[in-house]
């Protein structure tokens, strides 16, 4: 099974110059990903419609899924009176349940996990998704990761499947090390090349912030796209991972 994790930065390129999500779409659909789980997603802005003439007619998340990933969830967390954006799980399996839940700390970073249950044939349990977007602050990314802990202790159980995928915002590592001691996860990339994947900038990328941790699966390989076309689009790179039962 194929994974990506990618910050689309509501489909625009680095410093909002260009919109770009065709040639996201593009380079999403070439990584050919099982499951794609996405960050800043613009689920509608009036505005943007009006005045950008290649603006999709339909959601970013169902104009990304195309005709690729026929199953997708939505989760919105910041609304404001243009539209709103979150997070979204696109897949090749049907979901068997979703749900998105608040974990924002104050009104000014609206942030959600949309934690998604797929049924994945080869799988003997269902496979648990949880797509996320956490706090630049520090103080903020803990509270958040102590509720990631309640909600997979509460919901997921111990045996079946999981991955957490997403903008972790996390360049100290604490909340990494929170989410392996706690929940024993497993960080994809962090297990095939001995760390964390610098995602960000995308010009030049320095900072590790976006991650695929995993329990329940194994990495086969682990890759950040950082060059040719990816670097003209979003302020992040894309994270890929390859796992297996």
């Amino acid at each position: 099974m194929r994974l990506l994790t990618y910050n689309i930065h509501k489909g625009w390129s680095l410093l909002n110059r260009q919109f770009v999500l065709e040639r996201m779409r593009l380079l999403i659909r070439e990584a050919e990903a099982d499951v794609v789980f996405l960050q800043e997603v613009q689920g509608e802005h009036r505005e943007h419609a009006q005045r950008q003439r290649d603006w999709p007619a339909q959601p970013q998340f169902e104009f990304l899924a195309d005709t690729l990933w026929p199953h997708f969830a939505y989760g919105r967390n910041a609304l404001y009176d243009a539209g709103h954006h979150g997070n979204a799980i696109l897949s090749r399996f049907p979901f068997v349940a979703y749900e998105n839940i608040d974990v924002s700390n104050h009104r000014f970073e609206q942030r959600g996990l949309l934690h998604g249950v797929v049924e994945m044939p080869g799988l003997p349990r269902a496979l648990h998704l949880i797509c996320l977007h956490l706090d630049l602050s520090e103080r903020g990314r803990l509270r958040q990761a102590e509720r990631i802990c309640e909600r997979v202790a509460a919901h997921v159980p111990p045996e079946a499947p999981l991955v957490i995928a997403g903008d972790f915002n996390d360049w100290r590592g604490s909340v990494g090390r929170t989410l392996e001691l706690r929940l024993g996860l497993t960080d994809a990339h962090k297990a095939v090349h001995g760390q964390h994947a610098r995602t960000f900038p995308s010009v030049f990328p320095l900072l590790r912030l976006d991650r695929i941790y995993l329990r329940g699966l194994r990495p086969r390989a682990a890759a950040c796209p950082d060059g040719g076309q990816w670097r003209t689009l979003s302020d992040h790179c894309p994270l890929l991972a390859e796992v297996e039962p």
